[in-house]
């Protein structure tokens, strides 16, 4: 599972206009006509080309925990994509993303005097459009979540801890680790 990249995707899905199918069928009709074909959607499910058609046909209404899992997380991948290009856009260049972060967070390099000891902070710190942009731009690319947890770090550390250059300016890294919860909005 992917912490980071899953954070971003909700976020993005929160734009959607109309709600993505719910039931089997609808999902597996919207599948096959994504994809163009039952044999691709058998494939991509590791399922057999009948099962499908038969999801189709509404022949089968409730599949097996898993598979249900498994379809709506490849309907919701591919739903509206054109809406979510929009909010990924936005976000880069105009409005930035909110990051709601619990978690123990740390960081290398502080002032004498301070307590440089890893501890547990709730934050919730609105990020300016270009680290959005960083973060959208490595999630497209195919980043792995330590690379966007690196990222998100690199983001707290300029805009949260340095307060965008005016202070802890001998600040160097800022580590997270321990994630209670975290939660991306646009």
């Amino acid at each position: 599972m992917s912490l980071f990249g899953d954070g971003l995707e909700k976020a993005v899905q929160k734009a959607f206009t109309r709600p993505a199918p719910k039931n089997a069928g609808p999902q597996m009709r919207y599948l096959v006509k994504q994809l163009g074909g039952t044999k691709a959607v058998a494939q991509m499910l590791r399922i057999s080309q009948r099962t499908v058609e038969r999801y189709v046909k509404d022949q089968i209404k409730k599949p097996r925990p898993n598979l249900a899992a498994r379809l709506e997380r490849e309907v919701k991948a591919r739903w509206q994509p054109q809406i979510r290009a929009k909010a990924r856009q936005k976000a880069a260049t105009t409005d930035g993303i909110v990051l709601d972060v619990h978690a123990r967070l740390g960081y290398a390099g502080a002032p004498a005097h301070t307590s440089d000891e890893a501890r547990i902070r709730h934050l919730t710190v609105a990020l300016p459009p270009q680290y959005a942009a960083r973060l959208f731009d490595a999630q497209q690319q195919g980043a792995d979540d330590d690379r966007l947890r690196e990222l998100t770090a690199d983001a707290l550390k300029e805009v949260y801890f340095q307060d965008g250059g005016r202070r802890a300016g001998s600040l160097q890294e800022v580590e997270i680790n321990d994630v209670i919860n975290l939660e991306f909005d646009l």
